[in-house]
């Protein structure tokens, strides 16, 4: 298995290679600085292209197909790391050492135990909920075994909000206020609730929050694995100590212990889909927390948005074309007919990335490596890469810079570790929670409620008819 697992690092360095050699006539970024606020930029709708916040812990550059987390570029980390290490360095800014990692891991292990909260869980019909339903409802019930939120005694005090909302001035004048807004994570210890402190003490409890990070986690994860179960018609088993992160998560969803390279692909594509800039799930965690509401429903709001068909679910909507297609024989009347209809193709084209994602670069070698092994998927690997050869040679992928994305091998990758359809959404929150979560640790330090503004094109000097009077 070492040969194998080494042959995994060297398909990942050369997909790294391929990709630095096709974008070296793009110019380098320029070296990031701290920004002086207010920022001028350009707006489109839905906030595209605004600037919000500064952060560390994650950069993407289009022109380049740069994804960096820490300033670590996505290939070194997926050649080398682990989801461990990559969760451990999103949240704390730095690699662990060995002391680190293996404290890291264990409390990993433990917080993935989350027995009250799946004995709630499982007094909802889990069965017919979707897995993101279910999964969204399970990290609300983690709320209450880990915080006493969910109390009366557990209810923010306003007295603890700085400058929470400027709807008392005029939006025609500039934003005003405190430059930090306070927020805590209030979890219980092992004696209990939490007690309540004084203010001064409450400014930001650094153990805490990291603490209700790693809950979180782990748990989400853990909630996946028991759904798929109940969905099996099987009971949910506990995690395996001999297992890493990503072996237990597949552990948990198919009852079989994965061998090294399933384990370590599964290891890989977290890592991969573990943060991405400010999408659309991370901008709504963090508009949740930044109203003080706590972390558990910060990371909640992420899961619902990324239940949205336009954020999540694109690598469902692929493998489904992949399969109806069905032959690489059908692939140029398939492609034609979308062209036509100008329908979309999914798993092609991305709103930030003009070159091939480099997610994609990694897991489109790693899925014929797994069909290598798995010849039942053959055919439906052929028929992905013909369908990427014709939309890359097509007029729509010269002129628009279309290419695939993450999405587009991610579900075959999963498909080919014996993982369904309804997985592949919930397997992208299961990695994303640590992008949300260390998104939201950052941002909370020096927090500000989002608050934008929406451009009125109503109308004004409207005279109110009573009732019998309107047409």
């Amino acid at each position: 298995m070492d040969k194998e697992l080494k042959l995994i690092q060297k398909i990942i360095i050369e997909a790294a290679n391929a990709a630095r050699e096709e974008t070296k006539s793009e110019p380098e970024p320029e070296k990031p600085s701290i920004s002086k606020w207010p920022i001028t930029c350009n707006v489109g709708p839905g906030l595209e292209g605004a600037i919000a916040c500064e952060s560390r812990v994650g950069y993407v550059n289009g022109a380049k197909g740069w994804l960096v987390y820490r300033g670590y570029d996505i290939f070194d980390l997926a050649a080398n790391a682990t989801f461990e290490e990559v969760c451990y360095l999103l949240l704390h800014g730095k690699l662990p050492n060995n002391n680190e990692l293996a404290e890291y891991k264990n409390q990993l292990f433990e917080y993935m135990h989350i027995n009250q909260t799946l004995r709630r869980l499982m007094g909802f019909p889990v069965e017919e909920m979707s897995v993101m339903g279910a999964l969204r409802l399970g990290t609300n019930l983690m709320r209450q075994e880990f915080t006493n939120m969910d109390l009366a005694v557990g209810r923010p005090k306003m007295i603890n909000a700085i400058s929470s909302d400027e709807d008392s001035i005029a939006m025609e004048n500039l934003p005003e206020g405190e430059k930090r807004a306070i927020y805590e994570f209030k979890i219980k210890n092992k004696a209990g609730f939490k007690k309540d402190t004084k203010r001064s003490d409450r400014f930001f409890e650094k153990q805490t929050a990291i603490e209700a990070c790693y809950h979180l986690i782990a748990g989400v994860s853990t909630i996946i694995g028991a759904v798929s179960r109940v969905h099996q018609g099987r009971l949910p088993i506990e995690p395996d100590p001999e297992l890493s992160h990503a072996g237990n998560l597949l552990y948990m969803i198919t009852g079989k212990k994965p061998d090294s390279v399933q384990e370590r692909i599964m290891d890989i594509a977290l890592i991969l889909h573990a943060d991405h800039g400010m999408n659309a799930s991370t901008f709504s965690s963090l508009v949740v927390a930044s109203t003080l509401a706590d972390i558990y429903f910060a990371v909640g709001s992420g899961i619902a948005a990324l239940s949205g068909p336009l954020h999540g679910g694109a690598n469902e909507a692929a493998m489904r074309d992949i399969r109806a297609i069905g032959s690489v024989d059908n692939i140029r009347a398939w492609v034609d007919e979308k062209l036509t209809k100008k329908s979309k193709i999914s798993g092609f084209g991305h709103r930030v990335y003009k070159t091939y994602d480099p997610r994609a670069r990694v897991l489109s070698p790693l899925a014929k490596f797994l069909i290598s092994d798995n010849k039942k998927y053959q055919q439906l690997y052929d028929v992905a890469k013909g369908l990427e050869k014709t939309i890359m040679d097509s007029s729509i992928s010269k002129d628009k810079k279309v290419f695939p994305n993450v999405d587009f091998y991610s579900g075959l990758v999963y498909s080919c570790l014996g993982l369904d359809d309804e997985l592949f959404t919930p397997l992208f929150a299961a990695s994303r929670v640590a992008g949300w979560t260390s998104r939201v640790f950052e941002y909370i330090q020096n927090n500000r409620i989002f608050r934008p503004r929406a451009l009125y094109v109503g109308e004004f000097n409207k005279k109110y008819v009573a009732v019998d009077q309107r047409d």
